[in-house]
């Protein structure tokens, strides 16, 4: 009869070790919300204005080709009538060929916008990545969970959430450089 209270004595001493045991591994379940992270971070929105700034001047520069184009196309409305029927036909072909031209520099510019684009938000989040990565090892996180709308993570307890401590980090250290 004696044995009974050690053994539920023993068994109180397992269950409290697997309780703590159970709470620490579930506080290293932790998660960040990517949107909110790209959104704050003070990079994001330099490197947005600075691609904003090349991408109108691309676009600037598109507008001006066409403006000019137009500007010749008005003008052989306008002498068209006292034009021969070969003037004609080779002004009508230069302004296709010009239009041609225009229309693929147009579409070369766009390309080169997209690109632009995408290696502009592949170095934030890139910056973004190495922080988180760094930020996990320095605070012992197994792991850290991205958290962007789109599925990834559907319930997570707010307590678990970093993204404001990841975000004045990553501002700190930007504004560093």
């Amino acid at each position: 009869m004696k044995k009974v209270p050690f053994y539920a004595a023993v068994a109180a001493v397992i269950l409290s070790v697997v309780a703590i045991y159970m709470a620490k591994s579930s506080s290293e379940l932790v998660y960040v919300d990517v949107n909110k992270l790209i959104e704050g971070y003070s990079r994001t929105k330099v490197a947005k204005a600075e691609f904003d700034k090349k991408a109108n001047l691309m676009k600037a520069n598109v507008d001006s080709l066409v403006a000019n184009w137009q500007k010749e196309l008005k003008n052989y409305e306008k002498e068209r009538s006292s034009l021969s029927p070969k003037e004609l036909k080779l002004k009508e072909e230069l302004l296709g060929n010009k239009q041609q031209q225009i229309n693929g520099y147009q579409e070369a510019i766009q390309k080169k916008i997209q690109e632009e684009n995408q290696k502009v938000t592949q170095t934030v989040i890139n910056d973004i990545n190495d922080y988180i990565k760094e930020y996990g090892k320095k605070n012992g996180y197994k792991i850290i969970f991205g958290a962007n709308g789109g599925g990834t993570i559907m319930y997570a307890d707010e307590s678990s959430d970093l993204t404001e401590d990841v975000l004045k980090g990553l501002n700190e250290e930007y504004g560093e450089k």
